[in-house]
């Protein structure tokens, strides 16, 4: 059995520190936590009027009070482990999983309901792929805003059928766009 300690909070502060600057202190950051800074981005746009609620086994990402919910996707054009692979920087072609799911998580409470369980989704692809990128620049970044009914039944979707869907837009229009569809949704 483990002993638990009393930690001072700086001792907690430096390990937060330690790991904040592991995970994102690269311009390039990994898959895993990318994901992480596409809803940070997201966050800074939507908030205050939107909760960023994801965590473990969330099935969304976002929710407004009048309970829309909004799913974060994302892909970039170079990865992390591009050079270490290919020598050299190679584009990586944008997928976003948005596959129906059998259910979804509710307050700690499985909910088998097939579909999906967000209104919204907002696609984002970083598109930079020489050595000015910077995955942490919403700049770099391209959104697409889309009601999940529009979207195809399907494992996948990849840009150019997005693209048949909406057009691409930039961090300062992400708060307009979602909250006109999130309106019309109300």
């Amino acid at each position: 059995m483990t002993k638990k300690h009393n930690l001072p909070n700086e001792l907690v502060e430096s390990v937060f520190e330690k790991a904040s600057k592991a995970a994102f202190g690269n311009p390039l950051i990994t898959n895993i936590n990318r994901g992480l800074v596409a809803e940070a981005i997201v966050a800074l746009a939507l908030e205050p009027d939107w909760q960023w609620v994801s965590a473990d086994y969330s099935s969304w990402d976002f929710e407004r009070a009048d309970g829309i919910k909004l799913e974060v996707k994302q892909s970039a054009a170079l990865q992390s482990w591009s050079k270490v692979f290919h020598g050299e920087n190679v584009e990586s072609k944008a997928s976003f999983d948005i596959a129906p799911r059998t259910g979804y998580w509710r307050n700690q409470t499985w909910v088998p309901e097939v579909g999906r369980a967000a209104q919204i989704y907002i696609f984002c692809r970083h598109l930079i792929w020489d050595e000015t990128a910077d995955h942490r620049d919403p700049y770099q970044w391209e959104f697409y805003v889309v009601a999940a009914s529009r979207l195809p039944i399907q494992k996948t979707i990849s840009l150019k059928p997005l693209k048949l869907l909406c057009s691409a837009i930039s961090f300062d229009e992400i708060r307009s766009e979602v909250q006109t569809l999130a309106n019309f949704m109300s």
